[in-house]
């Protein structure tokens, strides 16, 4: 009797944890498969994504959403203007909420929502206030909207009391400085949150993302939007339009993702256009500038005055590398493996390996770690590139297959682990991370890498349609390396080959920037090691408009010198906001040295509401002063879904178990277990 008890409780533990994974995690809103319920639903079109009402059984589609981008780019600088248009085609009241990515240096300062005839301009202010200035207008029927930082490149926008039939239009506004590497200027507009890895034990509900908050990422239903399945293919379509000035003349300028019409007006100027029918919200539009080789710029500055203080941008760019003798270097070599990756990515990814493999000499020691549900390493510590080792290295990259979670912490603290001694530890350390960086508790890797990063350098590498670009361009700044995108598989020789004239380049250390004004207040305030083609790019904010800045630095053991008079710096708009941007992502940054919230959170304050801009701390929220829901009429509310980024498979991303988000095969394999254990009990008690 005993023995059978014992059978019967293992078993019904096996039976709920095989249950549990088996079971989709979908948020608060879901997708028809999804929801298990056939009442009220006969008029639903495949693919829409339902909003449960106040009446039992009844479901409503979400608001259609279309989105029109221009952006205006001035030499380094770039103005953008998002356009969301909300419609309502049902005959409900309803609630929108969209979660977006914009670049994560983006400086959002403007919010205009235009509902009829009337537009009503946003205002800036603290978070907490600007959410309930919404919840008090969506509760008395006021049509309201509200932008919000998630993370430095993940924004919601929520609308409330979109009236039936109606349209509402939410425009917002933000400027940032463009990256210059390799020879061109990049401009990169993403267009969909790929779905994020969220680890830790859940600690609330899910609300209206996918997944609920967790210990690790307290969050997590805020930066996991559902994700559309099929359905109409004219919805979250993107229209975009570029005027192009860099103020020189171009060698080249590319779209290397998206086909696009170029048209020159003139000598420097360039008018760029996506379809008229727009292009589906699912990968980053990239667009790359390459002035002709007697034009590239070895200095930029642009200047503002606002509030009695002169503002300064300025870009230097170092002289190239010239002949300095090859070091000989260890390089860990680190690939996500996990179900994001899973295709084109994968492919991308391994790619991109066996090339760097390829370019390791016999001087130099490599290891490579890959990373999904669990990290395994091919050696227990570096070893030489003999031929042996590389040919070992090459067909375990061949073999290897997307699938599984994305738990990168074990796998980044045993790539910064440093074993070398004496005349070891004098050589360069590299680590080489190649990832989509789809993960949700950034924080904690920054945290990990700031306090182990030693003598090495990170130099990550985004894989695919949609990287998570705060992480890796974060990561890398923390790391003292450098970032690249690779795209598509076309382009991973050539990204790869720019990587190592990087890697290979003699490394600019030691900068320090001085000006002539002892005032001079400029950001960010520590400079990152810097490699060939990696300017210098710096704000600062003034007393005084004259006198010079001076970059100082050594590049192996001898000393270099850049300065630039600020007489020379052009005049233009938002260069104090810019400022103010860098200002905000270095205290930010300060968490990850351990400066407590509640000081960062004062300072992030002081400096994001008097240059009105969003952050962590602070919302745009604008508010019709006019009641327009009948009291008597309920509010739907739910998430506006997004696009799975190109190239990617649902399957191993969500599946039958939810692989992205949550431990589920672990579930699986723990049910599975105490399935057999229960059988042998049972087999064990017949036996005796």
């Amino acid at each position: 009797m005993r023995h059978t008890t014992i059978f019967i409780v293992v078993c019904l533990l096996g039976l709920a944890a095989v249950t549990v994974a088996a079971t989709p995690t979908p948020g608060g809103t879901r997708c028809l498969d999804q929801l298990g319920d056939t009442v009220g639903l006969a008029q639903v079109g495949e693919g829409s994504l339902l909003y449960r009402t106040a009446e039992p059984g009844r479901y409503v589609p979400a608001p259609h959403l279309a989105t029109e981008v221009h952006i205006v780019v001035r030499g380094i600088l770039a103005r953008t203007r998002v356009t969301q248009r909300f419609s309502n085609p049902t005959t409900e009241w309803l609630e929108g909420v969209y979660v977006f990515p914009l670049p994560a240096g983006a400086a959002v300062d403007t919010l205009r929502m235009v509902v009829g005839e009337r537009i009503i301009e946003g205002q800036i202010k603290e978070r907490a206030a600007a959410r309930r200035a919404y919840e008090k207008a969506r509760t008395q029927g006021k049509t309201a909207s509200l932008v919000e930082q998630e993370r430095p490149n993940i924004f919601t926008t929520s609308v409330a009391n979109i009236a039936p039939g109606e349209e509402i239009q939410v425009t917002i506004e933000y400027g940032e400085t463009l990256r210059w590497s390799d020879d061109e200027l990049e401009l990169r507009f993403p267009m969909v949150v790929g779905p994020r890895y969220i680890p830790g034990s859940p600690t609330g509900p899910k609300q209206l993302g996918w997944s609920g908050d967790t210990d690790q990422v307290p969050d997590a239903s805020r930066i996991t939007p559902p994700v559309r399945e099929t359905g109409d293919p004219d919805v979250n379509r993107v229209q975009l339009t570029a005027d192009v000035d860099l103020g020189v003349p171009l060698q080249a300028l590319l779209s290397p993702y998206h086909p696009v019409a170029i048209d020159h007006r003139n000598e420097h100027r360039y008018a760029v256009s996506l379809a008229k029918e727009g292009v589906p919200a699912n990968r980053d539009f990239v667009l790359r500038m390459v002035p002709r080789p007697d034009q590239e710029p070895t200095a930029v500055a642009f200047t503002e005055e606002e509030n009695d203080a002169r503002y300064v941008l300025v870009m230097l760019m170092p002289p190239s590398g010239g002949n300095a003798p090859r070091l000989p270097r260890e390089t860990i070599f680190v690939i996500d493996t996990s179900g994001s990756m899973y295709g084109a990515s994968i492919v991308q990814a391994r790619r991109a390996l066996l090339f760097a493999l390829g370019r390791l000499h016999p001087e130099d020691s490599f290891n490579v770690i890959e990373f999904n549900s669990t990290m395994r390493q091919l050696f227990s510590s570096a070893r030489p590139a003999t031929p042996e080792a590389l040919e070992q290295a090459r067909a375990w990259v061949g073999a290897l297959q997307a699938n599984g979670g994305t738990e990168m912490l074990p796998a980044l603290r045993a790539a910064l682990a440093d074993t070398a001694h004496g005349d070891e530890a004098a050589t360069v350390r590299q680590v080489v991370f190649i990832t989509d960086g789809c993960v949700g508790n950034e924080d904690q890797l920054f945290a990990v890498i700031r306090r182990d990063l030693g003598r090495s350098r990170l130099f990550t590498v985004g894989i695919g349609s949609a990287p998570n670009s705060h992480f890796m361009e974060r990561a890398a700044r923390f790391g003292r390396g450098t970032f690249s995108y690779i795209g598509s598989p076309s382009e991973v020789e050539e990204r790869m080959q720019d990587l190592f004239t990087k890697l290979e380049a003699p490394v600019l250390a030691d900068i320090e920037v001085r000006w002539d004004d002892p005032a001079a207040e400029a950001w960010p305030q520590r400079i990152p090691d810097l490699y060939a083609g990696e300017p210098v790019v710096i704000a600062a904010r003034l007393e005084s408009d004259s006198g010079e800045v001076v970059v100082t630095g050594h590049r192996g053991v001898e000393p270099l010198e850049m300065r630039m008079p600020l007489e020379v710096a052009k005049e233009r708009a938002g260069i104090a906001r810019l400022w103010a941007r860098r200002k905000i992502a270095s205290l930010m940054d300060q968490r990850a040295d351990g400066v407590p919230e509640d000081q960062v959170r004062a300072a992030v304050l002081e400096v994001a509401l008097a240059h009105h801009l969003v952050s962590k701390y602070t919302s745009l929220v604008a508010v019709d002063v006019t009641p327009r829901r009948p009291a008597a009429d309920k509010l739907n509310t739910g998430a506006v879904p997004t696009e799975l980024p190109a190239g990617w498979d649902r399957k191993h991303v969500f599946g039958s178990l939810p692989q992205t988000a949550t431990r589920a095969p672990l579930s699986l394999a723990l049910g599975l277990l105490l399935l057999l254990v229960g059988a042998v009990l049972l087999w064990v008690a017949e036996v005796r």
